[in-house]
């Protein structure tokens, strides 16, 4: 079994979205703008919680996760979505086995 790779990292945050399941809806592997975002939290109807495009990377950085939602497009595939939208970067760093975390917000006048 592998510990350090993109899907465990996946695993983790899918098993996370376990505590969460009253307020979102969870879709791995959404297509997005140019690419597919890893794992996507869509707000339940009754929530007031933001969604989150999350980005995942292995041996990178939390900030080339950031980078890529950002290049790909992905909030512009949100533009009919009215709520909060966070973008979400993590990155596992193997050799110092760390993790780390980047979460922005996205300003919705940006998208266009």
């Amino acid at each position: 079994m592998k510990y350090n790779d993109e899907n465990s990292l996946s695993c983790v945050i899918t098993l996370s979205y376990y505590n969460a399941i009253n307020e979102y809806t969870l879709i791995r592997e959404l297509p997005m703008g140019k690419g597919f975002a890893d794992i996507t939290f869509l707000p339940r109807r009754h929530s007031a919680k933001p969604a989150l495009l999350v980005e995942l990377k292995y041996d990178q950085s939390a900030q080339s996760a950031i980078d890529q939602i950002k290049e790909k497009q992905y909030p512009e595939t949100m533009k009919e979505y009215k709520g909060n939208l966070l973008l979400v970067g993590i990155n596992y760093d193997k050799e110092k086995k760390e993790y780390s975390c980047i979460i922005e917000e996205y300003m919705k006048e940006s998208i266009s």
